[in-house]
Order: C-alpha cells, then structure tokens, then sequence
C-alpha cells in the first residue's frame, strides 16, 4: 500500500502532578483523571502508536514503519536509525510541578540502557500567570557538591528559573537539568527514549506515602554542569512562512503561524514531517489530492515519499512542523 499523511490515537499516561487539560484541548472524551501527558506520536517499546485513519488504520508505527521503510521515514533517516522512529511528541498538561531531571546522552544512554539519549525541546502553549520552569544551572558546581546539595535539599538553589508565557521555546539537549513548573501546558518534542533520571522530588510522597525514587549516581554523570547566561530560545514570530526554532541533529523545528495556503516541498527534505496543531483547525492536501482535517491537538505524520502537502487554514493555525536534518 501507498503511504500517506497519519493520524493516531493519542495514548493518554494519568500522572501524580497531571491536570484535566488535555482532553478539552484535543477535543477528545476522557474518564481519565490527572492526564499528565499525551503520547502523540510514538515508536517507544511497549507504548507504540496505532494509525487511527486511511487503509493503514488500526496498524501500529512499527509495523508500518517495517513494511515501508524509507518511504516512510526518508532515505537519510532509515539509514542512520534503521526502523526505529527516531522522535517522540507528547503534549505536557502539568497541574503541579515535575521532579528536576536530567536524561544521559546517547552514548551514556546506549552504555547503561541500550537506548538513545534523550534531547528534546519544549514549546509552551500556555501558562498561568507566574507559571515557570526550571532550564540550566544559575552558578557554577561540581558533581560533588551536587550530590551534596540534593542530600540537604539545597539543590534547587542552584537552578535557573524562568517565568514563561505562550510562546515561549526552551532546547534541551541531554545532560541539562530541567523541570516543567505547575500551571504550564507544553508541547514536547524529543529522541525517542524513555529514560529519565530523577534528581530531585520536593521530597513529595506517592498515594502510597512513600517517597519517589531518585537517580542521585546515575544522574551524576550525566548533567552537563557548564552555566549558560541565558538558556531560552529567542526568536520573532513572522506569519506565513516558516520560522526556525532549533537546528540540531535529532530534529528541525520551525513555527508556522498562517492564515493563508501554505505549500511544503517533502522531497527535498529526504525525512518524514510532522505537523502538530497548537491553534486553530484546516486541512492538509498532498499531491495526488487526498485531503484530511487537522484539529488542535492533533499531529500530523506526513511520509517522506510524499512530494508536497499543502495547508489550509480555516482562519489561524499555528503548528509546529518538525523532521529529521541531514
């Protein structure tokens, strides 16, 4: 069969600092409570994505991915990652605030887990007044005085925080300590990896009462102790053409903020795109003229053997349109 633009089933991870936003933002019913993330596209282990729309309905990522191979992801990508989908997008709904974290880069990660590492970027789609995050180091400290400052819970005293609005974009590459605060919604894109080290937890308690494990050690070599003098990605929004938001080599990002037709040459990029809706609603078109609804919340898998797409919007879209450089 012809690979062409898909769509998933969101899979929907209830989370001890999860909120009730997802759902109404997608436009999808839910008995679920605490909804902390939803998985939007998928190739994770035990947590794969199904294709809820056209003849591949019903088949998973994976499998599609085995049978169509460079056609899906892009001759470049197949090549460098075999069949593995090399991202994971998942929107973030946090009613109260995530542990401090760091994830091990790919050779760390591939040593201890044989997995990859774990870089990632996070847009926020919306934010309480005085919502904030955690990005980097705001003094300079060893790995000794680390362990030290999260045995005495002094640790936070040494993080950079940030008070975030709509809008605002963070580069997480591996090795960065970070935390989303409550009261932020967040789009995620990231290495397909699921291995997180947990630093620090508030010294919060489960419904069980007990504490939540921490990685002290594993973390340790890990983080990236360098200080930065400012660790927000900067960047001016300009509607109706494509606006980079990180360059590196697990992904592109660009912003597209449209409210007219916009045409997208696929076949020069040699990888899969994907187009994941902020704002707004319209369709997509791909060269032999099949067309598909795009909704907010929804993410869009456009195959690399398509030529071309073209959106539509019905008013305003903002979209995040994500692949896979050379």
């Amino acid at each position: 069969m012809k690979v062409y633009p898909f769509k998933f089933n969101p899979i929907l991870r209830p989370m001890i600092w999860g909120g009730n936003d997802i759902c109404a933002f997608k436009g999808v019913e839910c008995d679920i409570e605490n909804v902390g993330e939803s998985w939007e596209i998928s190739d994770v282990r035990g947590t794969v994505s199904i294709i809820s729309n056209g003849d591949y309905k019903n088949r998973s990522l994976s499998d599609v991915i085995d049978e169509t191979k460079a056609d899906l992801l892009g001759k470049h990508v197949y090549e460098r990652f075999g069949t593995q989908f090399p991202l994971l997008i998942k929107f973030i709904d946090a009613a109260n605030d995530l542990s401090i974290q760091v994830h091990p880069d790919d050779e760390l990660a591939k040593e201890r887990h044989n997995s990859f590492g774990k870089t990632e970027m996070w847009y926020v789609i919306s934010a309480r007044e005085g919502a904030g995050l955690y990005s980097g180091f705001s003094q300079q400290i060893s790995a000794d005085e680390y362990v030290a400052r999260v045995e005495n819970n002094s640790f936070m005293d040494t993080l950079k925080r940030y008070e975030v609005q709509s809008g605002d974009v963070f580069f997480l590459p591996a090795g960065r300590v970070h935390a989303i605060g409550s009261g932020l919604f967040i789009a995620e894109i990231q290495q397909t990896s699921d291995v997180t080290y947990r630093i620090y937890d508030y010294n919060r308690r489960d419904k069980d009462g007990n504490r939540r494990e921490l990685h002290t050690d594993l973390a340790k070599d890990a983080i990236d102790y360098a200080v930065l003098d400012d660790y927000k990605t900067n960047y001016s929004v300009e509607e109706n053409v494509p606006v980079e938001l990180v360059e590196c080599r697990y992904f592109h990002t660009d912003l597209l903020e449209i409210t007219k037709t916009y045409q997208r040459n696929v076949t020069s990029l040699d990888s899969f795109v994907i187009y994941i809706c902020m704002e707004g609603q319209g369709t997509l078109t791909d060269e032999e003229g099949n067309t598909i609804s795009v909704n907010r919340g929804e993410s869009i898998l456009v195959p690399a053997a398509e030529k071309s797409v073209t959106i539509t919007p019905n008013g305003k879209m903002k979209l995040l349109e994500v692949y896979i450089p050379e």
